[in-house]
């Protein structure tokens, strides 16, 4: 990169000049200001000492020894300890010969150990909401973007299918289902199990309503959360749910008949809702398979005197002595809690690819969780639980407040997909954005552009970022949107089009002797598109893609409107320079928005 070669330049230049080793840590470039002439300012204060020179001297004899030294480097000037240096068109334009024509321009070669991502982790009690989108999307876009950057990574998926809250479902279908099915009632199977789940919770709030004593509104806080506490316990229903899971691990025939038949409903029904969202995976573990193992080193730990018994039989693991707290492992029943099973997951993947790193997409709610699970881990002696990764991520909250699964009252991602799917039927067709188009391919634009909005939204934000989903604000073809940079591109393919029907083709060679300020704009920009690639995958970021774009969208709107293209005539060179800058920007924003998920069109 550019920083880099100066860099060195820099410290080459000060050797000749002043026989003295510059700190490379303190070779450090910004951006020149507006009101000066250059491309980067380098502050020379740190080097005062080591040369014996006063600011501007300092400067000055550095910026012409480095001007001497290489032909990068066009002009020089010195506001008092800050070197301004402006970088060469030469310079500017071999990059663009270089690079203009290579479409996946920015992306490394994949090597080195497997990098394990797991995200999605449904539950088979309910259907994908909104805080699952933003947990698919987070998960596949990151993978995708550190492989682009050279990364080895495998996507997986853990489906929680076995648990109380799936016995809730299942208990609810045996009552009150009448024998229904996806087909009978025409309902994807994920959204028919969730209305189960949802009737579950009705009922036994019933029970416990009914079940609290009459003086109940007379009873202090305390007396009320004990007295709820104990109807809760008392509730026919859950104890009825209870032992329908210890029916579960015990094998009983008739209970996993049931949970393999509803099951399978859900992943006929989530398959449909990641094709869709364009989310997919190497593989698939269920945690039905995966509890066994991690009950095992349960045991391991308690034969090591790792773990503890307690009198009621429950295993837990005393973490105080490290500032955190006892975490339960076996409940006095002997079922599996959720950090069992990640236990268990954990040691498996380890098995299976000897990971460099094992990184979750969860929610910030989890954070304690991923701490317990790794100290753990390195006290059964995996020291490789210390290369577990927790990329946490904000919730996603709507304006009338949060989700809540058992209420009913989550967002449900098959309608948001939908509902954003027939904005952009109305938006687009409201500004004759599909005049010309098919019905098949006006239908096709407004997948690409309702999906790519929901898209663009929710990776644009920080992902440890708390973040308020506004479907009205996410298409609009102005503004910092999917659609504004998707319009940007359809643009550019019909400057591009109307040059081919024109008898203008693009050549391959650049033969330009000197840029324009609008056209090293554009220029300078899309070389600093590899260190945005490498900088969003060490921070996990889709949010750094998405800004990258919409810079990239914005700068070409600006050299649009600025630098005349197929009306450039009378410099036929220069056209050709031009077009060659449509087409790289085009190429670049395929490119990147291919890491965020979201589809290009070439009209609209």
């Amino acid at each position: 990169m550019l920083e880099e070669v100066l860099r060195q330049l820099f410290i080459k230049s000060f050797k000749n000049l002043y026989n003295q080793e510059a700190p490379v840590q303190q070779v450090n470039f910004q951006k020149t200001r507006p009101e000066f002439e250059g491309d980067l300012t380098i502050v020379v204060f740190p080097f005062l000492k080591l040369a014996g020179r006063k600011p501007e001297q300092l400067a000055d004899e550095m910026g012409a020894e480095m001007m001497k030294e290489s032909a990068m480097i066009a002009k020089y000037n010195v506001v008092k300890g800050f070197l301004n240096i402006l970088i060469s068109d030469n310079y500017w334009l071999s990059f663009f010969a270089e690079n203009h024509d290579k479409e996946m321009f920015g992306r490394k070669e994949i090597s080195g150990k497997p990098v394990v991502v797991e995200y999605s982790s449904p539950n088979t009690n309910k259907p994908l909401h909104l805080g699952h989108i933003r947990n698919n999307l987070l998960g596949w876009s990151v993978s995708e973007i550190m492989k682009a950057n050279g990364q080895n990574v495998v996507r997986v998926n853990l489906v929680n299918d076995r648990g109380i809250h799936i016995c809730k479902s299942m208990l609810a279908w045996k009552r009150w289902g009448n024998g229904c099915t996806p087909e009978s009632t025409g309902k994807k199977g994920d959204h028919l199990i969730g209305d189960f789940y949802v009737m579950f919770d009705k009922e036994f709030k019933k029970e416990v309503k009914a079940l609290l004593p009459e003086n109940f509104d007379q009873l202090d806080e305390k007396a009320q959360e004990e007295a709820k506490a104990k109807a809760e316990a008392a509730s026919p229903l859950m104890q009825e749910a209870r032992e329908m899971l210890r029916k579960w691990e015990a094998n009983d025939p008739e209970v996993r008949q049931l949970w393999e038949m509803m099951n399978q409903w859900v992943y006929d029904g989530f398959d449909v809702t990641y094709k869709r969202l364009g989310v997919s995976f190497e593989k698939i573990y269920y945690e039905s398979q995966t509890y066994l193992l991690g009950k095992s080193l349960v045991q391991e730990g308690l034969e090591k005197g790792v773990l503890y018994r307690r009198d009621d039989n429950s295993v837990w693991c005393d973490l105080r002595d490290e500032g955190l707290d006892e975490k339960l492992l076996l409940r006095r029943d002997g079922t599996s809690v959720y950090m069992t099973q990640d236990l268990g997951t954990a040691q498996l993947r380890v098995k299976e690819y000897d990971p460099e790193k094992l990184i979750y997409v969860v929610g910030n709610e989890q954070i304690y969780h991923f701490d317990v699970l790794k100290r753990v881990l390195v006290r059964l002696g995996r020291e490789w639980g210390n290369a577990i990764e927790h990329l946490s991520y904000g919730m996603v909250e709507l304006p009338n407040g949060k989700m809540k699964s058992r209420e009913g009252t989550v967002v449900d991602a098959d309608d948001l997909m939908d509902e954003m799917v027939a904005t952009a039927k109305s938006v687009s067709e409201e500004l004759g954005k599909a005049k010309d188009l098919s019905p098949e391919d006006a239908d096709k634009l407004y997948h690409t552009i309702g999906l790519g909005a929901l898209k663009y939204f929710i990776l644009k934000v920080d992902p440890k970022k708390t973040m308020l989903f506004n479907p009205a604000e996410s298409i609009d073809f102005n503004g910092n949107t999917g659609p504004f940079v998707q319009y940007t591109h359809a643009r550019i393919c019909s400057v591009l089009r109307k040059a081919e029907e024109m008898g203008v083709k693009l050549d391959k060679e650049v033969k330009m002797k000197d840029l324009q300020p609008k056209e090293k704009e554009i220029i300078v920009m899309m070389y600093g598109w590899p260190l945005v690639l490498n900088q969003a995958a060490e921070n996990r970021s889709p949010a750094m893609i998405a800004n990258f774009i919409f810079d990239l969208a914005k700068e070409f709107n600006q050299f649009y409107q600025d630098c005349p293209i197929l009306k450039e005539s009378a410099d036929v060179e220069r056209r050709q320079f031009r077009l060659q800058i449509c087409d790289m920007v085009a190429a670049l924003l395929r490119n990147a928005s291919e890491l965020l998920g979201i589809g290009m069109p070439n009209r609209m």
